[in-house]
């Protein structure tokens, strides 16, 4: 069983329901560090209500835009995504839940045309699906007004989603590159016009294993067979506090390494 697809199954039974679609944010937010890792950056970098134009580049499911439309209520917020059901669902959402501040389209990163309309641009798991990666930096860069900020978080070249393992084509198949090096990543982002204001390495040592035990295993029991999936609550009542621990202890570290990049850059 595939990596996103299994996302997208859980993403289309709350489709329409409002109310389960925000425990599904919820459940997202609470098991992928990588949210908790964007979401803390964030909240570093801008105080709460501060007002702004912003980009969600590739909104996916759209947890991201529900954060930033409540963490940001007076910001203008533009979230794009090139799957159209996803657009319809998202937009069905944030309509139906009053957020009158988010604007939802379809939009192609690689032929986006925006000039410096943006104050901040996020884009989470979405650059290692291009493969005109430097297109769209530069993109980004245009979007973005002057001493605007764009936060990045993507796999390193060092094994995300355990990529360097034998049994892990499922959580990579869609992937155009293995992941960034602080190098390649910094050096991109530099020839599109933009200054790396900081640079920091997700699921290091901790993070990789809250992955294996609350991501990667049970999605894998998931796909070997559909009675697994009832035992799913069994195995998280004895797993979950464990994952907790180690991804709180990945967020408040600061890795040498990791599987994760996550990289904030402004525009000169």
């Amino acid at each position: 069983m595939k990596y996103d697809p299994v996302k997208k199954v859980f993403g289309d039974i709350v489709s329409r329901n409002t109310f389960l679609r925000k425990i599904f944010y919820f459940l997202l937010d609470l098991m992928f560090l990588r949210s908790w890792h964007v979401r803390k950056k964030v909240r570093e970098l801008y105080p709460k209500g501060k007002v702004m134009d912003i980009l969600d580049a590739g909104m996916g499911f759209g947890q991201y835009t529900y954060f930033m439309a409540k963490r940001f209520p007076g910001s203008k917020i533009l979230a794009i995504d090139v799957k159209e059901d996803q657009v319809a669902d998202c937009k069905y959402f944030f309509s139906e839940c009053g957020y009158n501040n988010v604007t939802v389209e379809t939009g192609d990163l690689t032929t986006m045309s925006y000039s410096e309309q943006f104050d901040f641009i996020l884009c989470v798991d979405v650059m290692e699906h291009i493969v005109e990666d430097e297109l769209v930096f530069r993109n980004f860069a245009n979007a973005l007004k002057k001493g605007g900020r764009l936060l990045v978080n993507t796999p390193s070249n060092l094994g995300g989603s355990d990529a360097d393992s034998d049994d892990d084509e499922s959580f990579i198949e869609e992937h155009a590159r293995l992941g960034y090096s602080k190098e390649d990543i910094s050096e991109k982002i530099a020839r599109a016009g933009m200054k790396v204001e900081s640079f920091s390495y997700t699921y290091g040592k901790f993070g990789t294993v809250s992955w294996r035990f609350g991501i990667k295993y049970p999605i894998l029991m998931a796909g070997a067979s559909k009675l697994l999936i009832l035992f799913l609550p069994i195995y998280y009542l004895f797993t979950l506090w464990f994952v907790l621990i180690l991804m709180w202890l990945d967020v408040h570290t600061e890795n040498e390494e990791g599987t994760g990049v996550l990289v904030v850059s402004t525009k000169n």
